[in-house]
């Protein structure tokens, strides 16, 4: 396959990919009707990381096709967390986010040394939220209602960024980022499909 034709493939299929990324998760929570098992800061973290990043992206015009599929993200992540804010009675702390979110987004690109900053934090931002993912599965033992397909496409789609990256802009801070979720994502899902064996295997002996 011809290295143009492969990058077209793998930024359309990441794109594909991340719009119903978060649907699996949506559906599940819905059917359940509550969040257990899903981390309220691991959400706001993630969107965090988001934010910083496809802001990133588009200051210093980095072309489309390698961050389109953020916008997106951030809007499936707006849904989950109103979802899981729903579910823990406390839907009204979504205005708070929201100002928050959007005052934040405006500070970014205010000065050029700010989206700098925030970019080099962007790592340990989004690290940051599968470890806080990671830390309420090990504290409940429990996958609760994670959904393990959602974790199985994220791994997918930083793993086809780690490419797009390269060929593209070769960005040494992106490709860092996305080598480390890929990483984190699969140990996320890891995790997800052992803590579902365990329950299913309990289940099966009770």
């Amino acid at each position: 396959m011809q290295p143009d034709t492969l990058l077209h493939v793998a930024n359309f299929s990441t794109l594909f990919v991340c719009m119903v990324l978060k649907f699996p998760q949506i559906f599940v929570l819905m059917r359940a009707k509550s969040s257990t098992g899903v981390s309220l800061n691991s959400l706001l973290l993630e969107l965090v990381g988001f934010i910083v990043f496809v802001t990133y992206q588009t200051y210093y015009d980095y072309p489309p096709p390698t961050y389109l599929e953020y916008p997106i993200l951030i809007a499936q992540d707006v849904i989950l967390l109103l979802l899981i804010l729903h579910y823990n009675g406390s839907l009204r702390q979504s205005l708070i986010y929201a100002l928050v979110f959007v005052a934040g987004w405006r500070l970014l690109t205010v000065e050029k040394w700010i989206i700098d900053l925030a970019m080099s934090l962007c790592t340990f931002i989004s690290a940051a939220s599968k470890f806080a993912q990671l830390q309420c599965l090990w504290r409940s033992k429990d996958a609760g209602q994670v959904s393990a397909l959602s974790w199985g496409m994220a791994s997918y789609t930083c793993m086809a960024r780690i490419y797009t990256t390269t060929v593209t802009t070769g960005d040494m801070q992106v490709l860092v980022r996305f080598i480390a979720m890929t990483l984190l994502n699969l140990w996320v899902l890891l995790t997800v499909l052992y803590y579902q064996r365990h329950s299913s295997g309990s289940k099966k002996e009770d």
